[in-house]
């Protein structure tokens, strides 16, 4: 990480202007930084996966005044007419604060579950790159999981870290971020489309209880996450201590160790019927098994190997 008082002067005084006019809405820039994880980059290029919107392009703004080397990612799904021109406008955005931009188109056909498969097919390209979910994507994300029968680490949701840094931080905080750094965004007009479950929770589910509970239930919610992944931790403790052959364990702490190993190494969270299907591979019930639209599993002796689309090993883990 470089210091901001190591910034060149240009770039200095730029900074010092977002912290005003941060400042002048009542948001202290240092504060943000304090309450991200952007220290766990230490001094390596940090890697994040831009849309275009307020919550990624604030990231970024935020990474490059926390002095750090910033590469932008971003994933086309050709999902959205013009979405191919969206590249240019991010580059356009970021090319005064000296941020590259790397971008992938990828293939994702219209059809059941598309919010979900072109979740999946962006995990896959950004492989590991940080990503700005906010503390308003994870009360989202313990409301979501919840309605679809999660269990302990589906309500312990994201893992606060390098991956995410921006958990401690509220969506409007970031879109301030941008307005201060006259950054413009593209507001994606899939998030307010009622088809999909995370936006109705957004809209409608988390308004609602926070009007029944007269208070803001956001950080209620993260702070039932942070419970959830204290007791995920104990229990990865004591597995530990435990043989690593899934075919040696109980089916539940099996699925629980390989969710942990994938959270790890993909950034992938699956359900519990996908992670059944990855522990039937890990046993020899199933010879492999597609258990997203662009990742398959197989068994290779005594391996068990993450491919891509393309047969590209993603991830590799060891059974014995």
């Amino acid at each position: 990480m470089v210091s901001s008082g190591r910034l060149p002067s240009r770039l200095g005084q730029r900074r010092e202007g977002i912290e005003r006019a941060l400042s002048e809405r009542g948001i202290a820039l240092e504060s943000l930084l304090a309450r991200s994880n952007l220290d766990e980059w230490g001094s390596e290029p940090i890697r994040i996966g831009v849309s275009g919107g307020p919550d990624s392009m604030g990231l970024a703004v935020l990474a490059w005044a926390h002095g750090q080397q910033v590469l932008a990612v971003h994933i086309d799904h050709g999902i959205r007419p013009g979405s191919h021109k969206e590249g240019a406008v991010i580059a356009d955005a970021l090319a005064p604060f000296g941020i590259g931009l790397l971008e992938y188109r990828v293939a994702v056909e219209h059809g059941g579950n598309l919010e979900d498969r072109a979740r999946q097919a962006r995990l896959a390209r950004l492989r590991g790159a940080a990503t700005a979910h906010t503390m308003d994507d994870q009360a989202e994300t313990v409301l979501a999981n919840l309605l679809r029968g999660a269990g302990l680490i589906g309500v312990g949701a994201m893992q606060p870290g390098a991956r995410h840094p921006t958990l401690g931080l509220r969506r409007a905080e970031l879109r301030a971020v941008c307005e201060a750094a006259g950054v413009a965004v593209l507001d994606d007009p899939s998030n307010t489309d009622s088809r999909f479950v995370r936006n109705r929770v957004r809209a409608e589910l988390i308004p609602l209880a926070s009007t029944i509970l007269q208070r803001d239930i956001v950080p209620i919610l993260a702070r039932t996450a942070t419970q959830s992944q204290e007791y995920v931790v104990a229990l990865d403790l004591i597995l530990g201590q435990l043989a690593n052959d899934p075919a040696e364990l109980p089916a539940v702490l099996a699925r629980h160790r390989l969710n942990a190993q994938i959270v790890a190494g993909l950034g992938l969270r699956l359900t519990s019927a996908q992670l059944e299907h990855v522990r039937e591979v890990a046993v020899g019930a199933r010879r492999g098994h597609q258990i997203v639209h662009a990742i398959e599993v197989r068994r290779r002796h005594d391996k068990l190997v993450f491919l891509d689309r393309d047969g590209a090993v993603l991830l590799t883990l060891d059974l014995t």
